[in-house]
């Protein structure tokens, strides 16, 4: 299998401008014209942080941080604490968000089990993930698993041809674990490169999901030992709080390898992808900055963090 790297920073730069805006702003409100930054303002920087869906735990560290950075500075201005504040950051990130890929382009077919609730932009994280791969080389094949709602398959089709992948579709009802077997049955057959399997977005049972996703995945063990390869969570960036709630109960019923944060481009809650990197030490794998097909963007920590502060 062969990786991609599709990375635009003018085009982050522009998807995180509502979440630059309730940021920057907020911490520049806090701290510009004051004569000294003592620890009441320090204070203030501290629930502007956590308001701005960084999460407690983050802010507490972060702030930890930028104490001890002060006493070590003459240079106490808004500019100096804005860019302190930055820095330590993406160091958070490199520490919490190593996400250095396996080596996996001996791994033929290399199974992608997908993840999440309906409506957080999962077929369409399909559609992308699948023209990446496409574009980068690799013969791809989609699994269409989500077979309670009829409407999934015909939006997973609708995708996969713009991808310009082949999809393999049950009806409606057909058992989901006979799906996934069938695709990745399918692409060693025709020798593909990344099988792509859409699961099913229920979370008001986690035993049935659970059973669900054990059973999808003994289906796709007894074709190919050792698949799937990775399981992503997808996540909606709008939710806030919620994505983390979401992230919590998948990863009891799931062994999630990676994040994949959505719909970055009409929020102001970016920074809550910080958080849920720090929350489980799962890696963020992709970004979704828009609704082209393009849009699907390798997470990199320092150029989200750079993007989110210029």
């Amino acid at each position: 299998m062969k990786l991609f790297k599709n990375i635009n920073f003018d085009k982050l730069k522009n998807g995180l401008s509502k979440t630059r805006t309730k940021i920057i702003n907020s911490i520049t409100e806090t701290i510009t014209g004051k004569a000294v930054i003592d620890e009441t303002i320090i204070n203030e920087l501290e629930e502007v942080l956590i308001s701005s869906d960084l999460g407690s735990d983050t802010t507490e560290k972060l702030i930890g941080n930028v104490r001890v950075k002060l006493k070590e500075i003459e240079d106490r201005s808004a500019n100096s604490i804005t860019r302190i504040v930055k820095d330590e950051l993406i160091n958070i990130l490199n520490v919490n968000n190593d996400s250095r890929e396996n080596d996996a382009s001996e791994i033929k077919p290399y199974v992608i089990l997908i993840v999440g609730v309906n409506g957080v932009g999962k077929t369409t994280t399909i559609g992308k993930l699948a023209h990446n791969y496409r574009l980068a080389g690799n013969k791809v094949i989609i699994g269409a698993a989500d077979t309670f709602r009829a409407a999934a398959n015909e939006q997973l089709e609708i995708w996969a041809q713009r991808a310009g992948v082949e999809i393999i579709q049950r009806n409606q009802g057909t058992d989901p674990s006979s799906v996934a077997f069938d695709a990745v049955k399918k692409a060693i057959t025709i020798n593909a490169d990344v099988v792509i399997i859409d699961t099913a977005g229920r979370l008001h049972s986690k035993l049935n999901l659970m059973n669900e996703l054990n059973k999808i995945k003994r289906a796709i063990e007894k074709v190919l030992p050792g698949a799937p390869h990775e399981t992503l969570l997808v996540l909606d960036g709008t939710v806030g709080q919620n994505a983390l709630s979401q992230l919590d109960e998948f990863s009891k019923v799931s062994n999630v390898t990676g994040l994949v944060i959505t719909k970055l481009d009409g929020t102001a809650k970016g920074g809550a992808v910080i958080q849920l990197c720090t929350s489980h030490q799962i890696p963020v794998k992709y970004i979704g900055v828009g609704e082209d097909i393009e849009d699907l963007m390798n997470f990199d920590s320092k150029l989200f963090i750079e993007a989110m502060f210029n």
